[in-house]
């Protein structure tokens, strides 16, 4: 496979001038507002969960294969099921997240599942040392305990822990740990494959996989209802095509950490879309967690090397 175009953030940690990240940011920053809005139509929607983890996977893969066979037209040696094997395991690890968020939020109270599933900078650099053997900076340390701190401060207040909620609990922990995964696993493949022969093979098969998950709980060939199928279409196009491509395609750019940190900023956009679209005005605590993440969020953006 062709290798990509160079990429401006080496495997040391080198970072891209003020210049050069100005546009890879408000990249990130887009794709953090698309992947934002699915909560939004999951919460808008009444189809059965894991179909709308597989569909929503589906849409994006058919969307973006245009793009995918152009690469592999374009690419001067063969596509050979070696590049496809580099999407496998990025896939079971979304697959696993996809479905297991939406199991582990219903066995759990709401105040758990968003802390757990929002410690992705706790969990990330391990993962990242893993499979990339990319070290944590100060910067980011100090990023990550200032947006961690808002998290825990948005779910302090409400947070339990009981028998009832903890096999909940322990799946919402599991499906934040492979998120993780994931997202290192991006961290890795950025340098090694063209953005869409990675997310297309990749998004096809954890469709496939949370489709096989889904066929022991319902049977997928009935009718369905139109407003579901747009929301299911826009679960596909805006927090998959953009939300996730974004985050994968900002790893060339950014360190791992960084982007992980940058994702966080899901929960105030969440917070200023339920305002406007359910009418939830969240409690003065949100707003004040929401200030802390969002600092965290500056704090690795603007102070790095």
């Amino acid at each position: 496979m062709k290798q990509t175009e160079s990429l401006p953030l080496s495997h040391s940690g080198a970072q891209p001038t003020s210049t050069q990240a100005f546009w890879p940011g408000l990249l990130l920053f887009l794709g953090v507002l698309a992947g934002s809005t699915a909560v939004i139509m999951i919460k808008a929607s009444t189809e059965f969960p894991l179909l709308i983890a597989s569909y929503r996977l589906f849409v994006a893969a058919v969307v973006l294969s245009p793009l995918f066979f152009r690469e592999v037209r374009r690419s001067e040696t063969a596509y050979t099921w070696k590049q496809v094997g580099w999407s496998a395991l990025p896939a079971l690890a979304l697959a696993v997240h996809f479905m297991t968020w939406v199991i582990g939020a219903r066995m759990t109270q709401a105040s758990n599942a968003s802390l757990l599933v929002n410690m992705l900078p706790v969990a990330l650099p391990f993962f990242l040392w893993v499979f990339y053997r990319e070290r944590v900076t100060k910067v980011e340390v100090i990023g990550s305990l200032i947006a961690v701190s808002g998290v825990f401060l948005l779910s302090a207040a409400s947070f339990r822990v009981s028998l009832q909620t903890f096999l909940g609990d322990m799946i919402c922990l599991g499906s934040m740990l492979a998120f993780a995964a994931y997202m290192a696993l991006g961290r890795k493949n950025a340098g090694r494959i063209s953005l869409w022969t990675y997310l297309v093979p990749m998004y096809t098969m954890a469709g496939v996989m949370c489709l096989i998950v889904a066929l022991f709980f319902i049977n997928p060939i009935k009718a369905y209802e139109p407003q579901n199928l747009l929301y299911i279409l826009g679960l596909g196009v805006i927090p998959t095509v953009f939300g996730h491509s974004i985050l994968n395609y900002s790893m060339k750019f950014f360190r791992g950490q960084v982007v992980g940190i940058a994702n966080l900023g899901q929960i105030i956009f969440a917070m200023i879309m339920g305002i406007i679209f359910f009418q939830e005005i969240p409690a003065p605590i949100y707003f004040a967690a929401a200030g802390l993440i969002l600092c965290g969020i500056l704090t690795v953006m603007l102070f790095r090397k």
